[in-house]
């Protein structure tokens, strides 16, 4: 892993629902190099999933507990 991955990285871990040609300009590469990086991160497992983070507020529960 380099520099570049670990922007890839931080990308999206703070919005993974970047697409691919918003993520290769932010981390200035081509799109088809993008993907490419992406999908060996996902392949070696550095990458294990992409959620979604549901507003409690939004969705009438203010509370939680565990």
């Amino acid at each position: 892993m380099d520099a570049t991955d670990f922007k890839i990285l931080d990308l999206l871990q703070r919005d993974a629902s970047l697409t691919n040609q918003a993520l290769a300009a932010r981390v200035h590469t081509s799109p088809a190099t993008c993907l490419r990086r992406v999908k060996a991160l996902v392949d070696a497992g550095v990458i294990e999933r992409r959620v979604a983070l549901l507003s409690q507020e939004a969705l009438g529960h203010g509370l939680t507990a565990i």
